[in-house]
């Protein structure tokens, strides 16, 4: 016989989560972003103030995710894999979300929008990037 706990189940359903939604929206927008200088072009103008917000501050996003995947320079990543860290990542750095929440969120997102290895490199990336207590620096 297996113990029960009485703790109730308190996993949200990511489908019906404002915030998970957002995030998904976020995604997807910076996704589309990345295609060509023209779709830049035209996504900037359409780009809400959130994902020009992302896209001012790539450099130093795509310099943290190197520093964890240094054998994976950022033109080789899943493009899919890549708008999912850069996401997250900003939001790590600008809303005050649990990092444990952001992994997590990470990882399904790459389950839902990526290849079968998408959710196992996000997984790595941003524990490392988020959870680790290592500075990145010393890895």
């Amino acid at each position: 016989m297996t113990p029960m706990s009485d703790a109730p189940n308190t996993k949200v359903d990511p489908s019906t989560d404002s915030r998970h939604l957002h995030r998904e929206d976020l995604f997807q927008q910076l996704f589309a972003w990345t295609f060509s200088a023209n779709q830049q072009e035209r996504a900037g103008k359409k780009a809400s103030d959130t994902i020009r917000e992302i896209i001012a501050v790539l450099p130093e996003l795509d310099a943290q995710i190197l520093t964890v995947a240094p054998e994976r320079p950022i033109a080789e990543i899943n493009r899919v894999d890549l708008a999912i860290l850069r996401t997250i990542l900003w939001e790590a750095r600008t809303k005050k979300t649990p990092k444990k929440v952001l992994v997590d969120e990470g990882i399904e997102l790459a389950k839902a929008y990526g290849s079968d290895h998408s959710s196992q490199f996000v997984n790595a990336t941003l524990a490392r990037l988020l959870l680790d207590e290592t500075p990145p620096s010393q890895i």
